[in-house]
C-alpha cells in the first residue's frame, strides 16, 4: 500500500512524467477489474437502500462490445417520485447538520476515493474507452474536486458575511442558504469528475441530492455512490437513479426538484432551462455546462512543435469525446503547411487500439451512432470540397467489436461551413487559414460556444489581443499538453460563455459552488 501511495499522480498538465510505476500497477488493477467486476447486477440506491426496481438493461463494454459493463435498472417514473421523495425528506437534518459537518464528511468521501482511485479509475476506462493516462487523470481531478470545493466552503464560513450596521442594537448579516433537493444529470464523457463536482457542490451547499448519470456510466456512477455512502452521508441525502432519457425526463420535469445541474447537450440544457427554469411558477437554477466548439490560433510566431503537440492532445485525446476538445484549428498562412505536414504525420503516429494496453492513445468511439456521425460528417466534408486526412474506420480482430477509427484532419472546407460551427464530439478537426489574427478571433468567436480556446504565439501583443478578445471562458497559451483541454480545480477552472453554459456561467469555476445556493440577508434587533 505504502508502495502505491508513493507512485506519482497523473494530471493532464505532467505528461513528461515516469509513469513506469504507475503502469505496472495499474495494469494488474485493469486485469482485476475486466476479470471479475464486470457483468455484475448494480442496483440503483434510493433512500438508503438498494433498489432494482424499474427496467433492467445490459450496458456493453465500448472496448469489446462483447464484454458487458453489467446489468444496471432504468428507473421507472414511480422509482424517480421515490428517490425524490428520499431526498426531501432528508433535506432538512442534511441542512441543519452544518456546513462544517458536511465538509468532514465530503473529506471522508475524497479520502475513500483516493484509497480506491485505481479501482474506479478502471471502471472509468472500460465504461468510456479512455486511455490509461486519461482515466486516472480524471479521478485525481475528482479527488481534488471535493477537496477544493471543501476548501471553499471552509474558507467562506459557509458563506456568511457580517454587513454593515444602521443601529448599534442591530446585527447584520448576509448568508447562502440551500435551495433544496438538486437533480444531477451527468454525462458519458467524464463520469467521475464531473458527475462528483456537480454532486459535491450541490451537497456542501446543505441541498440532497438525486443523481442520474448517463446510462453508459452506471458502473463508476455505482461506485461513487458508494464512496458518498460509506463516508457517512445520510439515507436520502444521496439518491442514485440509472436509465436514459425517459428516466432523466421524469426527473427534470419533476415537481419536487428545486434545481438542476446538468452537463450535455445545447439542445436539452436549452430545453432544460425553458420547461424547468421558467415553466414553473417561479424560477429555479439550471446549472449547465453545454458543450463548446473550441478554436486554436496558430500564430506566425509560435513554436511548431509546441503547437503541435497540444492540437493533437486537444482534438484527438479521449477520441475527441470532449466538450472542451479542440475542433478546429485557425493556421496562420505562412506556416499552415509546415504544420499540417508535422501535424499529419504525428496524428498517422498516434496508437488506436484497447485503451487497457499501456501504449494506447486512442480507444474507439463510445457507440454505433457515435460512429455513424462521424462517417456522416467525413461524407459532409467531401461532399462540400473537403480534403479528410485519415479518418477510416478500422477492422479485424479486436476492431469488429467496437467503434475503432483514425482521427480526421480536414482543409479546404468553406469558411462558412458547418462543420466549422458545430459542435462534432469526434477526433474530426477541421482547419481554417488567417493572414490577421484579429479577424481569426472574430471568426472564432462567431459560434454559439464560449467554452475553451488556445493560442500558440511568441509575441507579446499577440496573447494579449487573445486574452482581451476571445469570447470563451477558458482560455490557454502555448501549452504542449493542450492547446484547449486541461483545466485542474485550484489551478485553473472550468467555465463558457453564450452556449456553453446556464447560471452565471456553466462549468465547474472558482465561483460555481455559490450558485448552489440562494443568498437570504438577515437583520435582528438586540
Amino acid at each position: 500500500m505504502n508502495d502505491v501511495a508513493a507512485l506519482p499522480r497523473v494530471t493532464y498538465s505532467n505528461i513528461a512524467e515516469d509513469f513506469s510505476g504507475v503502469h505496472a500497477h495499474f495494469g494488474k488493477v485493469i486485469a482485476e477489474m475486466r476479470g471479475r467486476q464486470l457483468g455484475l447486477e448494480r442496483p440503483n440506491h434510493v433512500g438508503g437502500r438498494d433498489s432494482t426496481e424499474g427496467t433492467a438493461y445490459d450496458a456493453p463494454c465500448p472496448i469489446d462490445r462483447r464484454l458487458s459493463l453489467g446489468t444496471f435498472f432504468a428507473a421507472s417514473p414511480r422509482e424517480v417520485d421515490s428517490a425524490v421523495a428520499a431526498a426531501r425528506a432528508a433535506q432538512r437534518g442534511w441542512r441543519d447538520l452544518g456546513w462544517p459537518r458536511r465538509v468532514a464528511l465530503a473529506r471522508a468521501a475524497a479520502d475513500l476515493l483516493e484509497a480506491r482511485k485505481f479501482e474506479v479509475a478502471a471502471a472509468c476506462l472500460l465504461e468510456v474507452g479512455k486511455s490509461r493516462m486519461e482515466a486516472l487523470g480524471e479521478v485525481e481531478e475528482a479527488i481534488d474536486l471535493i477537496r477544493f470545493y471543501a476548501g471553499e466552503m471552509e474558507a467562506n464560513d459557509g458563506f456568511r458575511r457580517d454587513l454593515a450596521r444602521a443601529n448599534p442594537r442591530e446585527e447584520t448579516f448576509d448568508v447562502l442558504r440551500p435551495y433544496g433537493v438538486f437533480a444531477v444529470i451527468a454525462p458519458f464523457n467524464f463520469p467521475v469528475a464531473l458527475s462528483l463536482g456537480m454532486s459535491i457542490c450541490a451537497l456542501l451547499a446543505g441541498n440532497t441530492v438525486v443523481f442520474k448519470p448517463s446510462p453508459m456510466a452506471g458502473l463508476t456512477g455505482r461506485l461513487l455512490s458508494d464512496c458518498l455512502v460509506e463516508a457517512g452521508l445520510p439515507a436520502g441525502v444521496f439518491n442514485l437513479i440509472c436509465g436514459g432519457a425517459e428516466t432523466g425526463a421524469a426527473l427534470a420535469a419533476h415537481s419536487g426538484i428545486d434545481g438542476i445541474a446538468f452537463t450535455g447537450s445545447h439542445a436539452v440544457g436549452m430545453r432544460m432551462l425553458r420547461e424547468f427554469g421558467c415553466g414553473g411558477r417561479h424560477a429555479r437554477p439550471v446549472l449547465a455546462e453545454m458543450g463548446g466548439k473550441n478554436p486554436t490560433y496558430v500564430a506566425a510566431s509560435a513554436d511548431l512543435d509546441t503547437a503541435v503537440s497540444g492540437v493533437l492532445r486537444s482534438a484527438f485525446g479521449l477520441q475527441g469525446q470532449k466538450c472542451s476538445a479542440g475542433s478546429v484549428v485557425f493556421l496562420h498562412e505562412t506556416l499552415a503547411d509546415a504544420f499540417l505536414d508535422r501535424f499529419r504525420s504525428a496524428a498517422a503516429a498516434l496508437v488506436v487500439d484497447d485503451p487497457c494496453e499501456r501504449e494506447s492513445f486512442m480507444g474507439p468511439l463510445i457507440s454505433e451512432a457515435a460512429l455513424e456521425r462521424f462517417e456522416t460528417s467525413r461524407m459532409q466534408a467531401k461532399s462540400a470540397g473537403g480534403r479528410v486526412h485519415g479518418g477510416e474506420r478500422l477492422t479485424g480482430g479486436l476492431y469488429d467489436h467496437g467503434a475503432y477509427v483514425r482521427p480526421a484532419i480536414v482543409t479546404g472546407l468553406p469558411d462558412d461551413h458547418a462543420l466549422h460551427r458545430d459542435e462534432l464530439f469526434m477526433p474530426f478537426l477541421t482547419v481554417r487559414t488567417f493572414s490577421d489574427l484579429g479577424d481569426a478571433i472574430a471568426r472564432g468567436n462567431a459560434v454559439p460556444y464560449g467554452l475553451t480556446a488556445g493560442v500558440y504565439t511568441g509575441e507579446p501583443a499577440e496573447l494579449e489581443e487573445f486574452l482581451e478578445t476571445a469570447e470563451a471562458g477558458v482560455l490557454y497559451a502555448n501549452r504542449a499538453s493542450g492547446a484547449t483541454t486541461g483545466a485542474w480545480p485550484g489551478i485553473q477552472t472550468f467555465c463558457g460563455w453564450k452556449g456553453s453554459g446556464t447560471g452565471s456561467k456553466g462549468g465547474l469555476g472558482a465561483w460555481y459552488l455559490p450558485q448552489f445556493m440562494r443568498e437570504q440577508s438577515h437583520t435582528i434587533m438586540r
